[in-house]
């Protein structure tokens, strides 16, 4: 059996290496519904194979890795707060793409795949999740508190990462960096008055923040018309210009991404993003997803606008890629992840010594009083 499915493969790569592919093509996408501004992003973009077989790998990632999650979890592997992000893969990976690696980038706690995007392994990401000293916060932070290189993670605060990253912008501003802040958060924490109060001073200071609305439709299980009473959330800047975007494809992401981008660095301010995404699993592990919404919708959604079937069929009409080549890359991801998933959970749990490690970046060691005043655990930067 083994032999013989190694032989389809190898067949498989000779018909790909075989085959002729465009290198790229042009796409026509859905236009941007534009607040306060005269012109928005393109309609029309060009894809490359080279771009549209990574997003394609990283987005089957995500999609491939929050499933191994929900696994975990289901066997009690992984323990606690958890919330998925399947369905808004075009999200993380298209803002990514409109990006460099040098801008910022703050959000909620539905962030592992922007952990991913961000640059850091899904072992990285799995072993964090079941709590492990391989983590990527050496499993004291958990689903919530990831972070990496220029990512300020997860923040299980509701809306609180919104005023960080106004703050992390202005520090883009005050180091004369050509930087920017992407500072995400959800359409139930739109309505937070500490996300006006940011908007307010990011927009008399002129920071380079994209403030970026997620908008899945449901805030735990509160439906946007039950939650606000605009649901134009791309207009709540009021004095902020903004625009809104089909989160459910990637291009329509990196493009408005790229646009939003541009508009910051030029000096022009914040300007403010609402993508309009989805989630299929529930708000978090105890939601199973089906109490405020029908079956039926998950499964329209899935099967007209799901991300990674969107940009397959694209890819696949216009000769850059192959259903078999696509193929291979999913069982190339499942291989990733399974072996991603036997590490986070062989990999040992962090000594109870190491509790009070890494409080502050460069200090000398110093006690921290436990559970009552005789436990004492030593902290090391």
């Amino acid at each position: 059996m083994e032999e013989k499915s190694w032989e389809r493969q190898q067949a498989s790569r000779v018909l790909v290496a075989s085959r002729s592919f465009a290198n790229d093509a042009t796409f026509e996408i859905k236009k941007c519904d534009l607040h306060r501004l005269e012109e928005g992003p393109p309609v029309t973009t060009v894809l490359t194979r080279e771009d549209g077989l990574r997003y394609y790998r990283m987005m089957q990632t995500v999609r491939r890795m929050e499933l191994k999650a929900d696994q975990l979890y289901k066997q009690k592997i992984i323990r606690g707060f958890c919330h998925l992000c399947d369905g808004q893969e075009a999200c993380c990976v298209g803002l990514e793409a409109g990006i460099n690696p040098t801008d910022h980038l703050i959000t909620a706690y539905r962030a592992h795949g922007f952990t991913f995007t961000r640059g850091l392994s899904v072992r990285e990401i799995l072993a964090e999740l079941t709590g492990r000293r391989g983590g990527c916060a050496k499993g004291k932070g958990g689903s919530m508190h990831m972070y990496a290189k220029n990512f300020y993670g997860g923040n299980g605060i509701v809306g609180a990462q919104v005023p960080l990253g106004a703050g992390i912008a202005l520090a883009c501003k005050y180091f004369g960096k050509d930087e920017v802040c992407l500072t995400l958060y959800g359409d139930g924490a739109a309505n937070q008055g500490q996300i006006f109060e940011a908007y307010n001073m990011a927009a008399l200071w002129k920071l380079p923040c994209i403030f970026i609305c997620e908008n899945n439709r449901y805030g735990m299980g509160t439906s946007v018309e039950r939650a606000a009473a605009s649901t134009d959330y791309y207009k709540r800047g009021d004095f902020i210009p903004g625009l809104r975007v089909d989160g459910m494809d990637i291009l329509c992401v990196r493009e408005a991404t790229r646009f939003a981008a541009a508009y910051c660095r030029s000096g022009k301010g914040p300007i403010l993003m609402e993508l309009q995404t989805y989630r299929y699993h529930g708000h978090s592990m105890s939601d199973p997803g089906v109490s405020y919404r029908t079956r039926e919708e998950i499964q329209e959604v899935r099967s007209k606008s799901d991300p990674i079937m969107l940009l397959k069929d694209r890819m696949v009409n216009s000769n850059l890629a192959s259903v078999e080549e696509l193929k291979e890359i999913d069982v190339e991801v499942r291989k990733e992840i399974e072996d991603a998933a036997q590490f986070a959970t062989a990999d040992p749990e962090p000594p109870l010594e190491e509790l009070g490690h890494h409080i502050y970046s460069s200090d000398p060691p110093f006690e921290v009083r436990g559970a009552n005043q005789w436990i004492k655990f030593k902290s090391i930067s």
